[in-house]
C-alpha cells in the first residue's frame, strides 16, 4: 500500500516581519550615518593636522641636523590651503657641483631656489573643505615659518623668536559644528609643536603667548 506524505509548506516571512526588519534597519541608518560622518570629517581633518604637524617637525629637524635655517611656506603667497613646502636656505650654494661659492652675496631667503636650496618636503594643495589661517601671539597673521640651526622658531626677519598657531578648520559644516570641526597647530618660541582640539571656540589651551 502506497503511503501519501504531504508536503510541508515552506514558510517565508510575512509582510509585517518584513515591516519589523524594515523600520529596524531605518532607526540604524537614522543613528549610524550622522556618527559615521562626523568619524569621517574629524579623520579627515586629523590627518591634514598631523601632515602640517610633521612638516613642521621635519624643518625644524633639518635646521638643528645642518645647523642652517629652514623653512615651511606656502605654495603661493600667504595661501596655506595653496600647499607648502619645506626646504633648507643654502645662498651660494650650487647643485651643479656640490659646493658654496665664497664669493657669493646671496643672503638667506624665504624664497625657495631651485638648484640651491634643499627641498626636504613638497606638499600639493589641500581639499576644498578645508580653511587654514595663522595667528601671532598679538592676533597678527602669519605668512611662513622659519626655524633657527639651534630649532628655535623665529620671527620672518630672524630679528626675535615666534610664538605662533596655525588654525585648520571645515568650511562645510554649520557655524554650531566648527569648534568642534577645527585644529590648532601650536608653534611655542622653542620650535616645538603640537596639535589641539579646541574644546570651544574660546579654549584657552590652543592658543599661545609670546613667551612660550
Amino acid at each position: 500500500m502506497r503511503v501519501l506524505v504531504t508536503p510541508q509548506r515552506r514558510r517565508g516571512f510575512t509582510l509585517i516581519e518584513l515591516i519589523v526588519v524594515m523600520a529596524v534597519i531605518v532607526v540604524l541608518a537614522v543613528v549610524a550615518i550622522p556618527n559615521y560622518m562626523t568619524f569621517y570629517r574629524n579623520s579627515q581633518l586629523t590627518s591634514a593636522a598631523n601632515g602640517l604637524l610633521a612638516s613642521v617637525n621635519a624643518a625644524r629637524g633639518e635646521a638643528m641636523k645642518r645647523n642652517q635655517t629652514a623653512f615651511v611656506v606656502p605654495n603661493t603667497g600667504t595661501d596655506w590651503t595653496s600647499g607648502w613646502k619645506v626646504f633648507v636656505s643654502r645662498p651660494g650654494f650650487s647643485s651643479t657641483n656640490g659646493t658654496y661659492d665664497t664669493t657669493s652675496t646671496a643672503t638667506i631667503s624665504a624664497t625657495y631656489t631651485d638648484g640651491q636650496d634643499m627641498l626636504v618636503q613638497s606638499t600639493p594643495a589641500q581639499p576644498s573643505y578645508l580653511n587654514i589661517s595663522t595667528s601671532d601671539s598679538a592676533g597678527n597673521a602669519i605668512g611662513l615659518i622659519r626655524f633657527d640651526g639651534s630649532g628655535y622658531s623665529k620671527t620672518s626677519d630672524n630679528s626675535g623668536f615666534q610664538a605662533m598657531t596655525l588654525r585648520l578648520q571645515r568650511n562645510d559644516v554649520s557655524t554650531g559644528q566648527q569648534p568642534t570641526e577645527t585644529r590648532i597647530l601650536v608653534l611655542a618660541r622653542t620650535g616645538r609643536a603640537r596639535v589641539c582640539k579646541p574644546a570651544s571656540a574660546t579654549d584657552t589651551n590652543c592658543s599661545t603667548t609670546s613667551t612660550q
